[in-house]
């Protein structure tokens, strides 16, 4: 999540609490993740999410609209870093494809499972299928390809007919995407260790170790 600077003025909080140094949007952002991930998205309210940080609901409601859109941040945070580095990589043609791949499975886990809330396990929400959340899945389906293209620029990749590039890209991504369980089943284990181990058995998916 991008942090802003400074406070909207002229909104008053509903009780006061030590300041956090977020902004107030920044900071129902934070309360929204720790209360979705913790108690569901379904049993998660509006003013639950105020409640969280001291502010009245109508002032929640002048940074959101509701659940979904801080939900939709929510998610577009879990990828759009993910995305952007999967541009500057795909532009960097001084390193080899599997250097460049193994830096994109590596940061993409630890997107997925750094921070304090497992802010992944919201992508096996059933609301996330709406259509309210379309930027989400373009940015998910534009990483998945720049996935796929880093994999076809591989040495054992680079000869695979379309099929068989499509599967190993689905397996490739599918293993990244999967750390959101393996993630939540085992909280603490170091994210640095489990990024480098992931993106290591995504390597040898791919055919290049």
């Amino acid at each position: 999540m991008s942090a802003t600077t400074g406070r909207r003025v002229g909104r008053p909080r509903a009780v006061q609490r030590p300041d956090s140094g977020l902004a107030a949007r920044d900071e129902l952002l934070c309360a929204a993740a720790e209360l979705f991930t913790l108690h569901g998205y379904a049993a998660t309210t509006t003013r639950a999410v105020a409640d969280r940080v001291g502010l009245r609901q109508a002032t929640m409601y002048h940074y959101f609209s509701g659940k979904e859109d801080l939900l939709a941040e929510l998610l577009e945070s879990t990828v759009t870093p993910s995305l952007d580095l999967a541009r500057r990589l795909l532009e960097d043609t001084s390193r080899s494809a599997e250097d460049r791949l193994r830096e994109l499975c590596r940061s993409d886990v630890k997107l997925l499972c750094g921070g304090p809330y497992n802010l992944g396990a919201l992508y096996l929400l059933p609301e996330v299928r709406a259509e309210r959340f379309a930027v989400f899945h373009r940015n998910r389906a534009e990483l998945k390809a720049a996935y796929g293209e880093l994999l076809a620029g591989t040495e054992d990749c680079a000869d695979l007919d379309g099929d068989a590039l499509a599967l190993r890209t689905d397996l490739v991504f599918g293993l990244i995407e999967g750390v959101i369980l393996i993630h939540r089943s085992a909280p603490g284990r170091d994210v640095t260790v489990f990024a480098a181990a992931t993106a290591d058995a995504a390597l040898r998916i791919a055919g290049t170790r």
